[in-house]
């Protein structure tokens, strides 16, 4: 079976719903904020829907034009396209896998900064991810109101809840940093 990167499991999915085109697609994802779970840029996802096209996890039905616009083709899911969300969406929940996020990294270096600078750069990144967060709320709210069944977007409480995490983790470090609890010792060049 193919590997279904996070982009190719958005369009299997979308296609599930109905058949669309490319662009539908694009829209779509962007008015759900899917733009918040995986990277959605429409060169990639068009690259992506053609991939798909030849694994033969979805099929063209039909192209269109509407005026002067460029030529759209719709598809749709096929059966083995179907089968392969529902396996990749079963594997992914079950399996823990480290996806290497940059973050971690970049701490593991932080060294090769001054303290001042760690500080101000720490608080820069916690003035991100309260705006992050309040975007979040606003959009659970919001879920919420229209009466969204949680099964369609408790993911985004997920997001929540390790922006949450990471929030507290660096509010603590921090503080720690600053009373000299953590003790700051600087690499200068050689």
């Amino acid at each position: 079976m193919a590997d279904l990167t996070p982009l190719a499991i958005a369009v299997l999915a979308l296609l599930h719903e109905r058949q669309m085109h490319a662009y539908e697609m694009y829209q779509l994802l962007l008015q759900r904020k899917n733009d918040r779970l995986l990277k959605v840029k429409p060169g990639s996802l068009y690259h992506t829907v053609e991939r798909l096209a030849g694994q033969g996890l979805v099929r063209a039905t039909g192209t269109e034009r509407a005026g002067n616009r460029p030529e759209r083709t719709t598809y749709e899911l096929t059966t083995a396209g179907a089968e392969a969300l529902q396996e990749r969406v079963r594997t992914g929940i079950e399996n823990y896998v480290y996806e290497y996020p940059l973050f971690p990294v970049v701490l593991s270096e932080a060294h090769n900064l001054e303290t001042d600078d760690v500080i101000k750069r720490m608080n820069r990144r916690l003035d991100g991810i309260q705006a992050q967060l309040a975007d979040l709320e606003a959009a659970i709210a919001g879920a919420r109101e229209r009466q969204v069944p949680e099964q369609f977007w408790f993911a985004a409480d997920f997001n929540r809840s390790v922006l949450i995490a990471e929030r507290d983790w660096l509010t603590t470090l921090l503080e720690r940093i600053e009373s000299k609890d953590l003790s700051w010792q600087h690499r200068t060049n050689k």
